[in-house]
C-alpha cells in the first residue's frame, strides 16, 4: 500500500468551483449593473422626472411585480418565447444544412449568391406586414419573421467556416484514401464549427429583434404586443419592464449558447489578455 505525497495529494484534489477567474468574471458585470441600475434611479428621480417619458427602475420593479401577480407577464413571455425557440431552431436546422451545401460546391454558391445577397439586404419591416397578410396574426407569421431574421447569420458563417477550411488538411485528407463524405464530416465540419457556432449567436441575438418587430406589426400577445400597447397608452414603466426583459432574455441566451460554444471547441487553445 503506497502512501501518497503531500505534493501528489495537492495535485490530484479537485479544483474548488470559487476560483479567482471566476469571482472576477461574476463580480464585475454585477459591479457595472449596480452602478448602471444607480445612475438610471438617479437620473429619473432627478433630471428626467416626467414620467410619461421616463421611469425609475424602482417603478419598473413595481409594475414588473404587478404583472407577474396577475399572470399576465408570464403569458407574454411564453408567446414571445415559443416563437423565438421555434424559429431559432428552424433557422439553426435550414441555415447550416445549406451553408455547408453552398460552401462545399462552388456550382451550387454561383446559383444560389445572389438570391442570398437579395434577401438578407431586404429590410424586415417590409416583409413583415407581407408574412402576416399570408400567415395571419398567429404564431406562424412570428415564426416566419424569426426564422427570416435568424437563418442569414448562421448560413453565412457557415459558408465562410466551410470555404475556410485549410487546404493542407484537406490534401491529408484525401492523401489518407478519405472519401468525399468522410472529408466533408471529418475535416470540413469540424474546421467549420467555430463559424457556425458563432452564428447561431449572432441569430439568437436577430431572432429576438424579429419576436419584437413581428409582434408590433399584428399580434394578441407577447413581448413586443406588451411594448406596443404601453407605448400608446404611455404607460412607460410596463412598457421598460418588456424592454428589461427582452434584454435579460438575449443576455441568457446569448450567455448559453457561449457556453456551449466553449464546451464544444474544448480543443482550441485561446489566449486571454487582461
Amino acid at each position: 500500500m503506497t502512501v501518497a505525497s503531500p505534493a501528489q495529494s495537492e495535485r490530484n484534489a479537485p479544483e474548488p468551483w470559487l476560483t479567482r477567474e471566476r469571482v472576477r468574471a461574476i463580480g464585475r458585470p454585477l459591479t457595472s449593473l449596480v452602478l448602471v441600475l444607480g445612475a438610471w434611479e438617479i437620473l429619473a428621480r432627478t433630471v428626467l422626472t416626467n414620467r410619461l417619458f421616463f421611469a425609475p427602475p424602482s417603478e419598473v420593479a413595481l409594475a414588473a411585480a404587478r404583472l407577474w401577480q396577475s399572470g399576465e407577464l408570464q403569458r407574454h413571455i411564453w408567446v414571445s418565447f415559443s416563437e423565438l425557440i421555434y424559429g431559432v431552431l428552424l433557422a439553426i436546422v435550414v441555415g447550416t444544412a445549406i451553408g455547408i451545401v453552398i460552401g462545399i460546391s462552388q456550382r451550387v454558391r454561383d446559383y444560389t449568391e445572389i438570391y442570398i445577397t437579395a434577401l438578407y439586404a431586404t429590410p424586415l419591416v417590409a416583409v413583415t406586414p407581407l408574412l402576416i397578410l399570408w400567415l395571419g396574426i398567429g404564431i406562424a407569421s412570428k415564426i416566419a419573421v424569426v426564422f427570416l431574421t435568424a437563418v442569414f447569420p448562421i448560413l453565412i458563417n457557415t459558408v465562410s467556416g466551410v470555404r475556410a477550411t485549410e487546404a493542407l488538411l484537406i490534401e491529408v485528407a484525401q492523401s489518407f484514401c478519405a472519401s468525399r463524405r468522410q472529408v466533408i464530416a471529418k475535416v470540413m465540419l469540424p474546421s467549420a464549427l467555430p463559424f457556425i457556432l458563432t452564428g447561431i449567436r449572432l441569430g439568437i441575438g436577430r431572432g429576438i429583434v424579429g419576436v419584437v418587430v413581428g409582434e408590433l406589426f399584428g399580434s394578441q400577445a407577447g413581448l413586443g404586443f406588451l411594448i406596443y400597447t404601453s407605448g400608446q397608452t404611455f404607460d412607460v414603466p410596463t412598457l421598460f419592464v418588456g424592454i428589461v426583459t427582452l434584454a435579460v432574455a438575449g443576455v441568457g441566451l446569448t450567455f448559453a449558447a457561449e457556453l456551449v460554444e466553449r464546451h464544444a471547441l474544448r480543443w482550441r487553445r485561446t489566449v486571454r489578455v487582461d
